[in-house]
């Protein structure tokens, strides 16, 4: 992901239901969710609403879509959303190692179980 690009996602995860958006996508896995059902998440929103907010993921080549039926399926694009997390994390050592233990400890401590 080049610098144009990670600025475009970014600019589309800047609206708020949009960065909800995407987070409900990841949640559902690949198998996605109908526009409707995002709708529904997103407290009822307008269709015409969800359409606008799905459109700019899409362009920003963060969500894509495909037809089941009279349905239209979004889900999460992993592969560009992992290229955004690399982006910001790139050449984040600068050849020093212990720049990112932090970073990576962090990420680590992302996919742990919650104590309780």
């Amino acid at each position: 992901m080049d610098e144009t690009q990670a600025l475009g996602a970014f600019a589309a995860l800047s609206q708020g239901t949009r960065l909800r958006i995407v987070r409900l996508l990841v949640e559902a896995g690949p198998e996605g969710l109908p526009a409707g059902a995002i709708g529904e998440a997103m407290d009822g929103a307008s269709s015409s609403r969800m359409s606008f907010h799905l459109s700019q993921l899409e362009q920003a080549g963060l969500v894509t879509s495909r037809r089941e039926g009279r349905s239209i399926i979004y889900s999460a694009a992993y592969p560009a959303l992992s290229a955004l997390v690399d982006f910001l994390m790139r050449d984040c050592c600068r050849g020093h190692p212990e720049v990112c233990a932090p970073a990576m400890a962090a990420l680590s401590s992302c996919h742990e179980p919650e104590k309780a």
